[in-house]
């Protein structure tokens, strides 16, 4: 059986370390939420700073801010980096949708945009709401985009504006080597520091998801028990995400045996899939 089909990529913006008195773990959930809500409207959820390759993340950011189809941005506890972000996708005035908890007030520059609001505390009903509502947006938005050529998020309201866009080219691979290890030691040089330092935070790993939708909880132990027995040392975690759905989270930057995995996924729900697709195995 061959690999599903590659589905469109929705990026998301939103705060991942503790803001405005939200936990890092806080951010985790809201983002878990969020990606559900995406994959039900049929695409596959992303974080504009994640990539399949290594690369300089400002460069690696600003790529996915232009080329993603659709971006959901969390301006929960108006995060700058996260605010600065939002600034460069209204700059491309292309599909976005913006989304904040019940707390944060809304700012001056974006007000006019709506936005979809989640309660802060997570509360199950409203979530479910929310949840619903965003997958919604998803879908409706992104049919406007479609069929309006005059379709705009932003700038367009205010005026007639030349869209910023991203020039592109195609490179050999060594050229590619080469402007990458260039913009790294000019990282490097500005940064002044040859070495990490001891206290330097552990790196977070890159999670690729193996997503069952439909898979009962004594079905999905047994399916658990013979994923344990494979010692597969990429296995981050597993999360219930529904009452027949699950994923099992694993480190994408160790050796994950994803054809062998999904296989062995599809054994016990058919439609098993790779959130994203591992493109590199």
């Amino acid at each position: 059986m061959g690999e599903p089909e590659e589905l469109p990529t929705c990026g998301i913006i939103m705060p991942i370390s503790p803001v405005d008195g939200c936990s890092e773990e806080h951010w985790r959930e809201v983002r878990d939420i969020i990606s559900d809500a995406i994959e039900t409207a049929g695409l596959t959820p992303h974080l504009v700073s994640d990539a399949d390759d290594v690369g300089i993340i400002q460069k690696r950011i600003i790529q996915n801010l232009y080329e993603n189809p659709i971006v959901v941005c969390d301006v929960s506890g108006k995060n700058p980096n996260v605010m600065f972000e939002l600034g460069l996708r209204l700059a491309f005035d292309k599909p976005t949708i913006i989304v904040k908890d019940d707390k944060t007030a809304y700012s001056f520059d974006t007000s006019p945009i709506e936005h979809l609001e989640y309660p802060r505390d997570l509360r199950f009903t409203r979530i479910v709401e929310f949840k619903e509502e965003l997958v919604e947006k998803i879908k409706g938005t992104l049919d406007k985009a479609a069929k309006d050529k005059n379709y705009t998020t932003f700038l367009k309201h205010f005026g007639t504006f030349k869209v910023a866009k991203l020039d592109t080219e195609e490179v050999s691979g060594d050229a590619l080597i080469l402007e990458e290890l260039r913009a790294l030691r000019e990282l490097l040089v500005s940064s002044n520091s040859k070495t990490l330092p001891a206290t330097a935070a552990p790196r977070k790993p890159r999670v690729i998801s193996l997503c069952l939708r439909d898979i009962d909880s004594s079905t999905f132990t047994k399916f658990w028990d013979e994923l344990k027995a494979m010692d597969q040392t990429g296995v981050l975690r597993q999360k219930q995400r529904g009452p027949k759905h699950h994923h099992i989270d694993f480190d994408r930057d160790k050796t994950v045996e994803a054809d062998r995995l999904l296989k062995l996924a599809r054994k016990y729900e058919s439609n098993a899939r790779w959130l994203p697709p591992p493109k590199y195995v």
